[in-house]
């Protein structure tokens, strides 16, 4: 195709393909979410609890999130590199069929072990998912439109549960715990065909990028790709050498290691908060869990935003982790339960502020041939460390008869984090 025009005619406009591909990764993170939160609704049900031999053990609820948690950082680390070599399609049309395959097991489930194989498959195909969306955002967005790209795909964090909460509710609350399982499955099938009919590893292999929309971005791109095609072949030891001597790789981990322990804690814990500790109805809970998530896709859109305008990272996520910190605690010692629940889902909305600058900053400190180990590597880490956050809330809430034990938890971590990032503030990161 051809740019080229003649007097009197209109040249032709750039596609969007490359919009289609962030809606289609937005909708597919959205859907993985949905999978993952379903429990954090079960937690609250007394007949799961029951049909599971968990009733009154905080400890093994939570520990349905923790091992999920566990596979999903282990497959993360191991199954990154992969990507780089499958290339992100294929990469992620496998793990949706891994996920479909765990939740009709989980559906099926007639016991607390096979719900945690369930839990461990799923686990394992969403960490195979998660850092494709990196290497899909590398090669079809310049670097200038990163931080939007990476905030519209991130709102499935924040559109999922927002969605799951009242809607898993609703259906747990009216025809029981097990066709939640089976409705996520059929629903799965739907990124499924997206990813594999209309995404391209690359755009140059794309049906829906005309030439216009082509050499925007390739030119965009161009420096990137001229010192990538300068670099030699290498192995994924050398790869990973380019990014893990780093010290702000590090820093960076250890902030998206603590926004990972507050989101899946928070995540795990708070309809079971709401409706146990706080006496709130199943419809009640429904909407509380769901406005955190709500308020969250406001502060990714805004970060995603004004961190591309700005072109400063750091100094939101510190921001972030500082909200965080005090909007928590606050939840955590009020005495009308309207009023916590509005300060913890201020809390959890800012810490989903910190979520597009933390994978920017990521981008730019690793080189695009490690995006994909270097993605695996954080995300992976990151959760894998954070997958005790559920049972160590659970353990909290055990020994002391309370959820104020587990929530300073989250508030003392979310201060160190504010303070790792100040470091990078200060170097204009």
């Amino acid at each position: 195709m051809s740019t080229q025009t003649t007097p009197g005619v209109n040249p032709i406009q750039p596609t969007k393909g490359r919009v289609m591909l962030v809606l289609i990764l937005f909708f597919t993170l959205m859907v993985a979410y949905l999978d993952r939160v379903n429990v954090s609704v079960l937690v609250a049900d007394p007949t799961f609890l029951g049909d599971m031999g968990i009733k009154d053990q905080p400890v093994r609820m939570g520990l349905l999130m923790t091992l999920f948690l566990i596979a999903y950082g282990v497959a993360n680390v191991v199954t990154g590199p992969l990507g780089d070599y499958m290339g992100p399609r294929k990469a992620m049309a496998l793990s949706i069929l891994l996920w479909a395959v765990a939740v009709l097991l989980g559906g099926m489930a007639t016991s607390f072990a096979v719900m945690l194989a369930a839990r461990v498959v799923l686990g394992i195909g969403e960490g195979m998912h998660w850092p494709m969306q990196s290497s899909f955002v590398k090669s079809w967005f310049p670097p200038a439109e990163r931080g939007k790209a990476n905030s519209v795909w991130l709102l499935g964090l924040m559109v999922g549960p927002a969605v799951a909460m009242p809607v898993l509710a609703a259906i747990v609350a009216e025809t029981g715990w097990r066709f939640s399982f089976y409705m996520l499955g059929a629903l799965g099938m739907v990124p499924l065909l997206l990813i594999w009919y209309f995404t391209a590893d690359r755009p140059r292999d794309s049906k829906m990028v005309n030439q216009a929309e082509l050499d925007y971005i390739e030119t965009a791109l161009k420096a990137e790709a001229e010192a990538e095609a300068a670099a030699p072949v290498t192995s994924l030891a050398e790869r990973l050498k380019s990014f893990i001597y780093n010290y702000r790789f590090w820093l960076v981990t250890f902030n998206y290691f603590v926004i990972a322990c507050i989101w899946w804690g928070m995540m795990a814990w708070l309809p079971s908060y709401l409706k146990v500790a706080r006496g709130f109805s199943w419809s009640q809970m429904g909407a509380l869990s769901a406005l955190p998530y709500v308020m969250g896709t406001l502060s990714v859109l805004l970060v995603g935003h004004l961190s591309d305008r700005l072109g400063r990272k750091a100094p939101f996520m510190a921001i972030g982790h500082f909200g965080a910190a005090v909007f928590i605690y606050l939840g955590a010692v009020a005495a009308d339960n309207w009023t916590s629940a509005i300060y913890l889902s201020l809390g959890i909305a800012l810490i989903g502020g910190a979520l597009p600058p933390s994978w920017s900053l990521l981008q730019l400190i690793v080189p695009g041939k490690a995006v994909g180990a270097g993605a695996g590597m954080m995300n992976g880490l990151s959760n894998g460390g954070s997958a005790f956050s559920p049972v160590l809330i659970g353990w909290f809430i055990s020994l002391s008869g309370s959820y104020f034990g587990g929530l300073l938890f989250l508030v003392s971590l979310a201060v160190l984090a504010g303070l790792a990032m100040l470091v990078l503030s200060w170097q204009k990161y």
